[in-house]
């Protein structure tokens, strides 16, 4: 392997992090395009849980949490110095997005399938995290989460609230969250997330994988 392997799918919000984070640490990587449908015998014997995102290491180690990966690349190199800020702050926050966060977001892109409750009712419980973002960037100006720069945080979290504001993107850009509208638009035109984002062909045994990320003079 003269690359580590990523097997990812374009519109995961875990796959997206753990894409920005190994761009952001400038690490080469064949990443294999799945479909989650047809997953490849390949990705299911490095991880039974067939989920992705899934990493396979030069030396055959696996790593198939988001979040491992993103902490991974950044202890390879962070030129950004993404996990040097509020590291304490940082875990609360995407533990409380990986956890009752995504809990209500998947309600709220659903709702059809959970008519306990109404789709208001669910996207009321998640902005009860929007709130709380809101709040954070407000203290920084809207620059970022917890500082004047990106951190993990930011990486870790827009793919989420990305996922939050496109259920109802209208309802969402007339929302009382300024600051996090801001953020969100600003995220959503930054390289760092539209240079992952490249379309790719689903990936079979026997083919190559794609080089990513690509780089150009410019950057990804």
């Amino acid at each position: 392997m003269p690359t580590p392997i990523l097997y990812s799918f374009r519109r995961c919000p875990y796959a997206m992090r753990a894409r920005m984070a190994i761009a952001a640490a400038s690490i080469n990587v064949e990443l294999r395009e799945v479909v989650l449908r047809d997953k490849p015998a390949e990705m299911l014997a490095a991880s039974a849980k067939g989920t992705v995102p899934v990493l396979v290491l030069e030396n055959g180690e696996v790593i198939d949490e988001s979040l491992d990966i993103m902490v991974w690349a950044l202890a390879q190199a962070d030129p950004l110095k993404l996990g040097t800020v509020a590291a304490e702050t940082t875990a609360e926050l995407i533990a409380n997005n990986d956890g009752d966060f995504k809990h209500w977001l998947d309600r709220y892109k659903y709702a059809d399938r959970f008519p306990e409750h109404s789709e208001s009712y669910y996207r009321d419980k998640g902005c009860e995290t929007l709130e709380k973002l809101e709040a954070l960037l407000s203290k920084q100006q809207g620059r970022a989460l917890l500082a004047e720069q990106d951190s993990l945080a930011d990486y870790a979290l827009f793919p989420f609230v990305r996922q939050f504001a496109r259920v109802n993107e209208a309802w969402f850009l007339a929302s009382s969250y300024p600051q996090l509208i801001a953020w969100y638009q600003r995220w959503s035109e930054n390289s760092a997330f539209t240079g992952v984002m490249k379309k790719y062909p689903q990936w079979q045994s026997g083919d190559s994988g794609q080089t990513f990320p690509i780089w150009t003079s410019g950057g990804i």
